[in-house]
């Protein structure tokens, strides 16, 4: 961070990837360096600051008749009304309890303030909202990051990095599907996703009638709710598909040993030939 050349930082990446807590160690990083102890690096260079404000986390006020959003509009403001030359900012996920369009435009906006009024103040900017990456061509002093992650097939691999330019990519319904989801609702997210970025407002309106169907059993196979036919492997009509299908029937999964669920496996290559 640069109050001169590279000011903001807008973090985008997906969930679980690490932003957050990519912000909490830089404030402890700052914490420790201010009090005079060491930081977990083997050199740092870091300036002194007068301020660290953090809007991180959600919360209500229920005593005061204040809702999570109130709250965290509210502690912005104080941060915003606050600023100086020396003070570390950092946002977390700003306008989240509003709709998309309310949050997405306070998010630019509070970039944008930061930018032309906050005196050069430091900060990381962490956020869904990937439209905010166009923000690195119109301000001089904001600068687009992103933790990395490797996708392989559905399965997406968290590699902890943090690297230059911004993403388009939150994996939400990935972290919903490894939060154990039922399948029939990650589904149907993907498919309004899916309809949503092609813009295809037939099918988002049929994906978001609730049409979360049951799949129907047929003898070709099992007639998914979006018309697509899974064939299945105990329907094939096949003999050494019959002979794999008692094998599997027979085994007992729950008394078996690692090594006998190996044989069996190898066995049942052996014996498709491949």
């Amino acid at each position: 961070l640069d109050s001169k050349t590279q000011q903001i930082i807008i973090l985008t990446g997906p969930n679980m990837a690490g932003k957050s807590a990519l912000l909490r160690q830089t404030a402890l990083i700052v914490l420790l360096a201010q009090i005079g102890s060491f930081v977990p690096a083997e050199s740092a260079r870091i300036g002194f600051f007068d301020k660290i404000f953090t809007r991180v986390g959600a919360s209500d006020n229920i005593s005061r008749g204040e809702s999570t959003f109130m709250v965290e509009m509210l502690e912005t403001s104080m941060i915003l009304h606050n600023l100086s030359a020396r003070s570390l900012v950092l946002l977390d996920e700003i306008g989240r309890g509003t709709s998309t369009y309310d949050g997405m435009s306070i998010a630019r906006a509070i970039v944008e303030y930061i930018h032309e009024y906050g005196h050069g103040a430091k900060t990381l900017f962490a956020t869904h909202y990937h439209e905010l990456n166009d923000l690195e061509e119109i301000y001089p002093r904001v600068r687009n990051f992103h933790i990395a992650v490797k996708e392989i097939g559905t399965q997406v691999i968290f590699l902890r990095k943090l690297k230059e330019g911004g993403t388009a990519h939150s994996f939400g319904i990935h972290v919903a599907r490894m939060a154990g989801m039922p399948k029939e609702v990650v589904q149907s997210a993907e498919s309004t996703l899916k309809a949503m970025e092609m813009n295809d407002s037939e099918h988002l309106v049929s994906a978001r009638k609730g049409q979360i169907k049951k799949p129907v059993q047929t003898k070709a196979g099992t007639l998914e709710s979006d018309g697509s036919l899974q064939l299945s492997f105990f329907q094939l009509d096949d003999p050494t598909l019959e002979s794999l299908r008692d094998k599997l029937s027979s085994a007992d999964l729950n008394n078996m040993t690692p090594l006998q669920a190996f044989d069996l496996l190898r066995s049942m290559k052996d014996e498709l030939g491949v």
